[in-house]
Parts: C-alpha cells; structure tokens; sequence
C-alpha cells in the first residue's frame, strides 16, 4: 500500500495476475471466486470470495490465459465464458 503524504490516504496496492505489476486496486479488474465455486467479474470489488486482479490491458489478459493463472489461483478450471467477458469489458473501455 502507498501512503499519500498529505492527507495519510493509503492507495490499496494489488498485483496483475497478467503481467505481475503492483498497481493501485482501483486501476484493476476484479476476478472472484465465490464460495460455492462460480467464478465472476467483480466490478464493485466487494463482492465475498477469492479475487484476483487483471490490468485493464488486453495483453495482461491473455498472457494471464495463455499462462493458466486464474486457474491456477482459484485452483480449478476457469471458463471460457469468463475469459470472454473480460476481453469485452477490457475492449469497451479502451474504446471510450
């Protein structure tokens, strides 16, 4: 965590599961593994379970598919369809 001298804010520091770089929380996607197993996008970041954090960059994603981290994280088989969920949202805001 950073701490900003003025006001003493801490900025939450989290790490890419892509390209392995602390960035503050807020510039990351949120990945979530709730407890009963189902794997989700967690946009508000506050969502119970496991999480991991992806840049808001396509390559950090798919170098994290093509290495099988968010597998390997959540200890299970990541669908597809969450793969393809993210690149959506990662495009749409790129786009803006």
């Amino acid at each position: 965590d950073i701490i900003l001298e003025g006001n003493m804010k801490k900025i939450p520091m989290r790490t890419c599961i892509g390209c392995n770089i602390a960035k503050p929380k807020k510039e990351l996607i949120r990945i979530v593994k709730s407890s009963d197993g189902e794997v989700s996008i967690d946009f508000t970041g506050k969502k119970n379970g496991r999480g991991a954090y992806v840049c808001r960059d396509i390559s950090c994603l798919e170098k994290a598919i093509k290495t099988k981290r968010l597998s390997r994280t959540f200890e299970m088989p990541i669908e597809n369809e969450v793969y393809e969920k993210l690149k959506i949202e990662i495009e749409s805001e790129s786009d803006n």
